[in-house]
């Protein structure tokens, strides 16, 4: 495992235990054995690092899939699964970044320059959803854009329940759960 790895592998864990807010690069670079000097050879900032973490060190649920493979259920299915997963796993991390108006706005901030932030999984649904209305597969009238805020909406609020219920220990939630906060969407998608 190399350098990088092991700064990353540092960084979830710190960042899980204590929260973005409170985890230092420096307490990082230390946890990976391995100088500050050399964690900003591999990440510019905490927040590339922080970046780098969500979308290495936790679930994906992002990529969306091919439009036009596999249903258009079966896809949502998966995306929301992993959506579970990601918000319970991300919640502890960001918790305390939120609790503090002044770093919010920093990193709120820093996320934008290199094009991220939690609008951005809203965002790659709708654009799948525009792709499968291309293709004919939602309906012409539907709106995807609101139906990807409620399908990621949903996940966050039942990662953070999840989370609360059980912390980040024991099994993700089962796929039928996706599944369950799919179903109620598709008559609204579906031609």
């Amino acid at each position: 495992m190399g350098a990088r790895d092991r700064i990353l592998d540092a960084a979830a864990e710190i960042m899980r235990e204590r929260g973005v807010a409170r985890a230092t690069t420096k307490e990082i670079a230390k946890a990976a054995g391995y100088s500050e000097a050399l964690l900003y050879k591999h990440f510019r900032d905490k927040e590339e690092l922080m970046l780098h973490v969500l979308r290495e060190r936790m679930p994906a649920f992002t990529a969306v899939g091919v439009p036009g493979e596999g249903t258009v259920e079966s896809t949502l299915v998966a995306i929301v699964h992993g959506g579970l997963a990601f918000y319970r796993r991300a919640f502890p991390m960001m918790a305390s970044m939120v609790a503090q108006p002044r770093l919010m706005a920093v990193t709120r901030e820093s996320l934008r320059r290199y094009g991220a932030g939690p609008q951005e999984p809203v965002r790659a649904l709708a654009a799948y959803l525009e792709a499968e209305r291309d293709l004919d597969r939602v309906a012409a009238d539907a709106d995807v854009a609101s139906v990807a805020a409620l399908l990621m909406g949903a996940c966050f609020q039942q990662g953070f329940l999840h989370y609360f219920a059980e912390g980040t220990d024991g099994p993700d939630l089962p796929e039928s759960a996706a599944a369950d906060l799919v179903r109620p969407v598709l008559p609204a998608l579906l031609p």
